[in-house]
């Protein structure tokens, strides 16, 4: 009597098995355990039912992706109807391995289904000797569907986000993040050894960079002159600065310093330089991708806490699902759990700290504007994510409700409704929507015309070399002909001739025939050949000699 069916998802296709017998407590019996590891003592406690086998790769991977995700396939729907049976008093049971498919398949064929316990041990016994179970799939076929679904599986997963490129984002703020340490640590480092030379030079200049390439400009301070005031003026941006420079420089108390090391810290402060160069970049790099990506939340509360947020959620799509009191403490995690613990007092606001918002409201009312704008943040997210043709409109409608907020706070003026303001940004948003696709189709067309140009240039030059080709040939069609004419009438005469000697008349006649048929022979390659002529009179020449001589 069958107990309960389980069904096993494979790369091959589906399996329905029936179990047998089987014995609930005492599965987890070690020489029960043991027992499932051989493949005749296990046969003979299930039987293979049914086996659905997939047609395609694609299938394979259609079917793997509903079952990760909870929803029940047209084929696993159609294969259970038809395998499994149906009537009788109870319910048929339906052993999954995975309780989330389990709910959707009770909901969708409402079946008894059960997970756990004895459909675990049985799934795995399943798993171990599924090809030998399987009359027609070896062990090898069974390895190849599973490293091939497996491929193209995580394949999907990874071009998941091909669109929203959010990953770059994320590798470009931990870079910069970087870089800001790592350019304090190395201005520091310079400041030290710099300091020794010209101590005074660190109390003149407070930045980093700039004093970095004040220590490359000045090298050693005795050197330091007049004519060196401009290009101090265009570091410092300020000529008593450049002044007080040149003249702490004369007085200076620093020791003296060997032209080696001193080498050595101009090469420093050149990678220093070069390294702070580089930081300016990255954030023009990533303002543009911000604006690609996410617009509205880079004009809501800027690029860089914008690019943070999105790094501390992993992704665009993990912010977007997360509601607005989770974005509101995003990164103040440490501070919520200790709160939590000891019965304190929750923090008020984690990433979004950075924003200028929260740094201009009154102390009493940061903790009212930082959930405000995680509102707002959460919305802006939302539409970045979801949208088809990303545009900067809510984003700057959003930034202007958190302003007008603020100044209802401070001075008590009513904000507008936010009903009236999404009806604007929508009105807007669409019309921003249409123009940018009228220029992608702008875009698309003249591409498409370039590319016909150029067909059409190839196809005519093609045929241009097929006429050229064509044309060559018939020259040299015509020249053999005429080469081949040539000797055929050079050959008439001397036959003639030999007729007029024989008949031993000793007349010029035959000469003069010749020369007349010699003439009208070689005056035609003059008419259609130019390039022949002179040797056509050569050979006229030595014929008239030949003609003279045997008269």
């Amino acid at each position: 009597m069958v107990l309960l069916h389980v069904l096993f998802e494979h790369a091959a296709g589906y399996a329905l098995f029936a179990v047998k017998e089987v014995e609930e407590i005492g599965m987890l019996l070690p020489q029960v355990e043991e027992s499932v590891l051989n493949v005749g003592k296990f046969s003979s406690v299930i039987r293979l039912s049914a086996f659905f086998p997939f047609k395609s790769a694609q299938t394979a991977l259609e079917n793997i992706n509903a079952i990760s995700e909870g929803v029940v396939h047209a084929d696993l729907k159609l294969f259970l109807e038809t395998n499994l049976p149906s009537g009788g008093k109870k319910k048929a049971m339906l052993g999954v391995s995975d309780a989330k498919i389990g709910a959707a398949l009770q909901e969708e064929l409402n079946l008894s289904i059960q997970t756990g316990g004895v459909v675990a041990e049985i799934l795995r016994g399943v798993r171990l000797h599924f090809h030998s179970l399987v009359k027609g799939l070896t062990a090898q076929a069974a390895s190849k569907a599973q490293l091939g679904l497996g491929h193209s599986y995580s394949r999907a997963k990874v071009k998941f986000n091909v669109n929203r490129a959010d990953n770059m984002i994320i590798q470009s703020i931990a870079l910069l993040d970087q870089l800001d340490k790592d350019i304090n640590t190395f201005s520091m480092r310079v400041r030290e050894w710099y300091g020794y030379h010209f101590p005074e030079l660190i109390k003149i200049v407070s930045d980093n960079s700039s004093y970095c390439k004040m220590a490359k400009l000045i090298g050693n301070r005795k050197e330091l002159s007049e004519e060196m005031l401009e290009a101090m003026e265009e570091i410092t941006m300020d000529s008593a600065k450049s002044q007080a420079i040149l003249d702490a420089s004369r007085s200076s108390m620093g020791m003296d310093i060997s032209p080696i090391d001193l080498i050595n810290i101009e090469s420093f402060s050149n990678r220093v330089v070069s390294l702070t160069n580089y930081r300016q970049e990255l954030q023009e790099y990533l303002r543009s991708k911000m604006g690609q990506v996410a617009p509205n939340l880079a004009a809501l509360i800027g690029d860089v806490v914008g690019a943070r947020l999105i790094s501390h959620a992993g992704s665009l799509t993990n912010l977007a699902k997360y509601p607005a009191s989770t974005v509101q403490i995003l990164g103040a995690e440490k501070a919520l759990f200790r709160a939590l613990k000891t019965r304190g007092n929750t923090p008020k606001y984690g990433l979004i700290f950075h924003s200028t918002f929260i740094g201009r409201a009154a102390a009493k009312n940061k903790g009212r504007i930082s959930r405000y704008l995680a509102n707002k943040c959460t919305i802006a997210s939302r539409i970045d994510c979801f949208s088809e043709v990303p545009t900067c409109v809510f984003g700057d409608k959003l930034r202007g409700q958190v302003e007008e907020r603020l100044a209802f706070y401070e001075t008590g003026e009513a904000p507008r409704k936010n009903l009236d303001v999404m009806k604007e940004a929508v009105a807007e948003a669409t019309e921003v929507a249409t123009e940018i696709k009228r220029k992608i189709e702008k875009k698309e067309k003249k591409k498409k015309k370039r590319e016909k140009r150029k067909l059409e240039a190839l196809s005519t030059a093609e045929g241009d070399d097929e006429k050229a080709n064509g044309d060559a040939e018939e020259v040299t069609d015509t020249i053999k002909k005429k080469k081949k004419k040539k000797p055929a009438a050079e050959e008439k005469p001397e036959v003639e001739e030999e007729v007029t000697t024989n008949g031993g008349s000793g007349e010029a006649t035959p000469a003069k025939k010749k020369k007349r048929k010699i003439g009208a022979v070689e005056a035609e390659p003059e008419v259609t050949e130019e390039a022949d002529v002179p040797q056509v009179e050569k050979k006229k020449k030595k014929k008239k000699k030949a003609a003279e001589e045997d008269e």
